[in-house]
């Protein structure tokens, strides 16, 4: 057996599962509805408070289908009940991130500022740390979508390894490189050049 695949899930109060013989399972909770089509053959059973994934058959295909839908359906029954949340930190002198309306503008050394839509389902919302720099925080009920967007908003203005400026994860370590070193006695000393 999977190890993961077999493992049951636990179903908080006020969600639900439904599965239809395409595979069409929709989990519903107080957070909102989630739809999404898994393996038809992979199995789910729920009893009570719990729903276990199962496998057909001991063939590879269903093996390595059965952790997969298993996971799927956990990330699924977390958002409908608690949500998911990327955190990212802005580093940069003068860099800026307000809300207009849903749109995330971010101002980070460009000419012009970067207007972020979010996608459906998906909000922001930017606080500052206590040395002014903004702190945007992705919020939605999809693992996918939640993650996806966040990587949007990073790729606006990665991190950079020199100062370190850009937008990165709050859990992310940007490994820092050393600057240019001058050369010791640069333009002076028996260098020159001979008349």
């Amino acid at each position: 057996m999977s190890r993961i695949g077999k493992q049951p899930i636990t179903l908080p109060a006020g969600v639900s599962i439904v599965t239809d013989a395409d595979g069409q399972t929709t989990v519903t909770g107080p957070k909102g509805v989630l739809v999404r089509t898994l393996n038809p053959d992979m199995v789910v059973q729920v009893e009570g408070s719990t729903a276990v994934v199962t496998r057909p058959t001991d063939s590879e295909r269903h093996r390595a289908m059965h952790g997969l839908t298993r996971t799927l359906l956990a990330n699924m029954v977390i958002g409908v009940s608690a949500g998911y949340a990327k955190i990212l930190n802005v580093t940069g002198v003068g860099y800026r991130a307000v809300i207009e309306g849903q749109n995330l503008v971010l101002s980070v050394g460009y000419s012009h500022q970067v207007t972020v839509a979010p996608r459906p389902g998906v909000s922001f919302k930017v606080e500052q740390d206590n040395q002014r720099m903004p702190i945007i925080t992705v919020m939605g009920i999809d693992k996918e979508v939640v993650g996806q967007t966040a990587a949007e908003v990073r790729k606006v203005r990665p991190p950079e390894p020199y100062k370190g400026k850009g937008i990165r994860y709050s859990t992310e370590v940007v490994r820092r490189k050393a600057g240019k070193s001058g050369k010791a006695g640069k333009g002076g000393g028996k260098g020159g050049k001979k008349k």
